[in-house]
């Protein structure tokens, strides 16, 4: 369909949009800016063909949407700590972002989005797969979303960084795993309400939730288990494949997602710049 700046092409029928027409490299003006973030709003993700997107240009196109993000658990990982590195090399038997997650959801205020360019991408494999949580939480039964009304999880980062995690030996993606590490853990409500849109959805996942607030582990797990499960129904998910110059920029809010792992022999190289967020309600 076409906007008043851009083109928009619907990726599936759960969200993702590809936008073109649009060079974000360059000083985009305000309204094209809106435009761009509504149609986050709208489905959750949207992408980019095409792009030359140097890092400082990357950066740049970020704060247009808010301060960033600095990620805890990859400072003093790489010379600039506003951006990720996302690697992949032949031979590596783990990868960065292997589970179905939401980003860095253990923080009080968790990030916004994230947007991520491609630099180094695979004949074929390493696509990323999101889930829309709108969805997911639409399907819930009556009783259920009664159930998780007013309830509050517990997000922390100790199964994805840490020395105890154990996540760096055989992936070339390093986050802090050192003596003074510590773990970062908050609480967040099992259902959040947009703050842009106003609508509601399921706000928990497989790598940061590890229980219910005021529960043990052992209680929360049944309950967990199924909405981490739910939460990624094929019918709520669409796919993304890359290409070199290709741009997602996800709504952290709103949707999970995950990278396959069936790059092969080959190299997987993109770069990420993650957006401030604010506290979920």
């Amino acid at each position: 369909m076409r906007n008043t700046r851009f083109d928009i092409a619907l990726l599936s029928g759960a969200g993702g949009a590809e936008i073109s027409g649009v060079d974000v490299a360059q000083e985009l003006d305000d309204g094209t800016i809106a435009e761009i973030r509504g149609a986050l709003n709208d489905h959750c993700v949207v992408f980019f063909r095409d792009q030359e997107l140097d890092a400082e240009r990357h950066k740049a196109f970020a704060r247009r949407f808010g301060e960033i993000f600095i990620h805890p658990n990859y400072v003093g990982m790489s010379d600039d700590p506003e951006i990720l590195m996302v690697r992949r090399e032949p031979g590596d038997t783990t990868y960065v972002g292997e589970d179905w997650h939401t980003d860095t959801t253990m923080w009080p205020e968790p990030p916004l989005g994230a947007i991520l360019y491609g630099i180094d991408i695979p004949p074929y494999g390493g696509d990323t797969m999101f889930a829309n949580q709108y969805l997911a939480y639409d399907a819930l039964s009556a009783g259920m979303k009664k159930m998780l009304d007013g309830l509050r999880a517990v997000h922390s980062d100790i199964l994805v960084a840490g020395p105890q995690a154990g996540k760096n030996k055989g992936r070339s993606t390093k986050h802090r795993d050192g003596p003074d590490w510590r773990e970062t853990r908050t609480t967040h409500p099992v259902v959040r309400t947009h703050p842009e849109t106003g609508r509601k959805m399921l706000f928990v996942n497989k790598s940061y939730t590890v229980g219910f607030e005021g529960m043990t582990e052992a209680e929360s797990r049944p309950v967990l288990d199924f909405l981490f499960e739910h939460g990624n129904r094929p019918e709520f998910t669409f796919r993304f494949r890359w290409q070199k110059g290709s741009i997602a920029f996800w709504d952290n809010r709103s949707t999970k997602h995950i990278a396959l792992g069936d790059t092969g022999p080959f190299r997987r190289l993109l770069r990420r710049v993650q957006v401030c967020g604010d506290r979920p309600v």
